[in-house]
C-alpha cells in the first residue's frame, strides 16, 4: 500500500503598509507565500504549486498577486529597511562596553 497526498505550507515574507483594494484603508498587509508539496508516506518530496497573496490586517481581505509583483514588493520592503528584512539596526552597542567588546569597568 502506497500512501501519497499533498500538504500546504504558508510562509510570511513581509508586513507592508499598503492601501487596501477592498476597504480602502491604508493598513498593514502581510505578504504570504503558499506552497503545496507532494508527499509520499507523509514525507514532503517536491513543491508543485506556489502562490502569493497579500492580506489586509484591517478587514481581512486577501488578494492573490503574481510572483513578479510579490518579488517586487519584497524588494521594495527590504530596500526601505536598509537591507535588513526585519527593520532592526544591524549592530547595536550595549551601554557600558567599549568598542572592542571589553568591559571598561573590569579591573
Amino acid at each position: 500500500m502506497i500512501i501519497f497526498g499533498t500538504r500546504g505550507y504558508i510562509y510570511q515574507l513581509a508586513v507592508l503598509t499598503l492601501v487596501c483594494g477592498r476597504c480602502g484603508n491604508p493598513a498593514a498587509h502581510t505578504l504570504r507565500k503558499r506552497v503545496t508539496k507532494f508527499t509520499l508516506f507523509f514525507v514532503p518530496l517536491f513543491p508543485f504549486s506556489t502562490k502569493y497573496a497579500t492580506q489586509c490586517t484591517f478587514c481581512g481581505g486577501e488578494q492573490k498577486i503574481p510572483k513578479e509583483q510579490a518579488e517586487q514588493l519584497l524588494a521594495q520592503h527590504v530596500a526601505a529597511q536598509d537591507g535588513n528584512p526585519f527593520g532592526q539596526a544591524q549592530q547595536q552597542q550595549q551601554p557600558g562596553y567599549a568598542q572592542d567588546g571589553q568591559n571598561p569597568y573590569q579591573h
